[in-house]
């Protein structure tokens, strides 16, 4: 018997080996920086905000997920409903992925859910703020509303309203953005990355160009819904196959 369960533990192992090597989390990175969408770049900032300087005074990382696996990686992981926190699977968080891509000189603050005095105090060269929805499946993610759930509208609000700004969406679904699009710099949508967050900040600081498209239409109000592409009364904030493109910086 002890030898039958050796056996089966054995098994187990090399299946969460084979899942967990190099090579399927290289794959997984780059499958994050090609999916990830470009909604907004501001022209009028010369250059535009991303891609981002790695080399800063000092930047502010915020969001309720910055630092958190679970909400990367959405419902069906581990659990049904998903997991917050860091302690449920290997992998990077976006936080950890954007200390290591910037320069060691550049000082990287996170805060949560700063204040705005915060944030107008703290000299900060940019911020990275990353919020979303919390993990779901099925029934149980149903949302009329289609909002992104407190406290990200206020951190977008208290950070974008104070500094440059770029906004990191983690979503597996359009959300409501429209009152929210005007104080941002940069939009990204990032939908749910997973374990490997180091995607995410290979296209931010422009170690692979933005290149990912939507996939589906982005509404402006709830109340537009349904709308797909060709009908009538077609007017989204976002038409399907939107995305803006950037360019890989080549360092010299």
């Amino acid at each position: 018997m002890l030898n039958k369960i050796s056996s089966v533990f054995c098994s187990l192992c090399e299946v969460s080996y084979l899942f967990l090597n190099q090579a399927h989390r290289d794959l997984a990175r780059e499958a994050v920086r090609k999916s990830l969408v470009l909604l907004k770049n501001r022209e009028n900032l010369d250059p535009p905000l991303i891609p981002l300087p790695k080399k800063a005074n000092k930047i502010l990382v915020a969001g309720t997920h910055a630092n958190n696996l679970g909400y990367q990686c959405g419902g069906w992981t581990i659990t049904w409903q998903g997991l917050e926190g860091n302690n449920l699977t290997t992998g990077t968080t976006i936080l950890s992925a954007i200390s290591a891509a910037i320069d060691p000189s550049t000082q990287v603050v996170y805060s949560e859910n700063p204040d705005v005095e915060f944030v107008k105090c703290g000299n900060f060269s940019y911020a990275i703020v990353v919020v979303g929805e919390k993990p779901y499946a099925e029934v149980l993610g149903d949302n009329l509303n289609l909002t992104i759930p407190e406290p990200g509208p206020s951190t977008i609000t208290n950070v974008c309203t104070s500094i440059k700004c770029v906004v990191v969406l983690i979503s597996g679904r359009p959300l409501l953005i429209q009152l929210y699009l005007p104080l941002m710099d940069a939009l990204v949508v990032a939908w749910l990355p997973g374990s490997e967050g180091q995607g995410v900040a290979d296209v931010l600081f422009g170690d692979y160009g933005f290149t990912g498209k939507l996939p589906h239409t982005w509404f402006k109000t709830v109340e537009q819904l349904p709308m797909n592409f060709g009908d009538p009364h077609y007017d989204p904030l976002f038409p399907l196959g939107f995305g803006l493109t950037t360019k890989p910086i080549v360092v010299e």
